[in-house]
């Protein structure tokens, strides 16, 4: 087993199969624990590559950084969703190093302002993780807490100190934005995304009260925030499609990250999207649909995955430059064990839609071949899902074009 402290590195024979199950959720947060156990001290010089502010108390809330128990130069590695989906990385890697990173926080009024909210601000705007001191009431409490959209976190203990040890490297458009307080949150989102930042980033940054205008900033739990940035890049991307000539044909991708996998279809007509998912072998599924008009409320049923796959549909549409009724449908199989957030989600869309496309001439040829092609890979029926889709339901309405 490998040493507590060391990097993790992926190799032929993977050191966390350990009951003959790969991704075994009790043995996987078990080593996973007793890997950082040796690390905890209750005073440290490390590094912080992100925020993390709590939403249970709301509008009184943990305000905390997450950071290494020593300094690394790797330590922005360990909150990289994008980078761990090229790479591969499986769910013992991301539990691990996800494990790693102790949340030193204080309680704190979401408008308040505080010596912790100011280190948690710059840490989230920093380009690189930040070097800092931290001093804890006491020693961190080993746990590990997973969620269906933010990431997985680890030890925590209330901050009785905290400070800054080197300057933050913070990106000049970013400084441009927070200097801005008359720039609306939404407004500065959409320039920072145009500018090249990614959504995991854009997320932070929100989640810090380092955006909006000055009488309405403050800080946002890091769950809400990840969905509003999701939300609010998707709603910059659909008013760019709608101006784009529709789809040239039906389009049939598929893919998938970590024991999620998508069927993305793609028809030839203005925009709209759905989203189904469903457990594989199993006929319950959970949706959420919006129309060329857009939502009116929060997608309830399949919330935060909802808007982290609809914006990789949206970047795919942009870059084909053509607007499309989408329909998404998320099969999740016994290899996801651990929820790890919505960023698998967002990338296991990106992926299906990185892949080649099987093109059809009608729409009826290419829901029989998803249905057919989901079957023999899953053993999944999709009748309740394909009788059920609205988008479908849409497309089989008369049209003036049709006379």
């Amino acid at each position: 087993m490998m040493q507590p402290g060391r990097k993790f590195v992926r190799t032929e024979h993977h050191p966390f199969k350990t009951c003959g199950r790969f991704n075994c959720p009790v043995c996987v947060k078990s080593i996973a624990k007793s890997r950082i156990k040796p690390r905890l001290k209750a005073e440290f010089f490390g590094s912080s590559p992100a925020p993390f502010i709590g939403r249970f108390g709301y509008p009184s809330v943990n305000v905390g950084v997450l950071s290494m128990p020593e300094v690394d130069e790797d330590a922005w590695l360990y909150d990289a969703p994008r980078t761990w989906a090229s790479r591969l990385y499986q769910i013992p890697e991301i539990v691990n190093f996800r494990s790693a990173l102790i949340n030193s926080h204080s309680k704190s009024h979401v408008r308040s302002s505080s010596r912790i909210r100011d280190i948690t601000q710059e840490i989230g705007m920093a380009s690189k993780p930040v070097e800092l001191e931290i001093l804890l009431r006491k020693k961190p409490v080993i746990r590990m807490s997973v969620d269906s959209v933010t990431l997985p976190t680890g030890p925590s203990a209330e901050v009785r100190l905290a400070r800054i040890t080197a300057n933050p490297k913070i990106h000049a458009k970013v400084d441009k934005v927070f200097s801005d307080t008359d720039l609306k949150a939404a407004d500065a989102i959409h320039y920072l995304y145009r500018a090249g930042f990614d959504e995991g980033s854009l997320s932070k940054i929100l989640s810090v009260g380092a955006v909006g205008l000055k009488s309405g900033r403050k800080i946002v739990p890091t769950r809400w925030s990840i969905t509003a940035s999701d939300d609010a890049i998707g709603k910059g991307l659909i008013d760019l499609i709608k101006d784009c000539p529709t789809a040239d044909g039906h389009s049939f991708y598929f893919g998938g990250y970590l024991g999620n996998y998508f069927a993305v279809m793609l028809f030839p007509e203005v925009w709209s999207y759905e989203l189904f998912e469903t457990l594989a072998g199993r006929g319950v599924h959970t949706t959420d649909y919006e129309s060329y008009q857009g939502r009116k409320s929060y997608a309830s049923q399949t919330a935060g995955g909802y808007y982290a796959s609809r914006l990789p549909a949206l970047e795919k549409l942009r870059k084909l430059k053509r607007q499309a009724s989408v329909l998404a449908v998320r099969v999740i199989t016994s290899e996801y064990t651990v929820p790890l957030g919505v960023f698998v989600v967002r990338e296991s869309v990106r992926k299906a839609l990185q892949s080649s496309p099987v093109n059809f001439s009608s729409r009826e040829l290419m829901t029989e071949y998803a249905s057919a092609f989901v079957r023999k890979r899953f053993g999944h029926d999709l009748t309740p899902v394909l009788r059920n889709s609205r988008v479908l339901s849409s497309l089989k309405q008369r049209k003036l074009t049709n006379y």
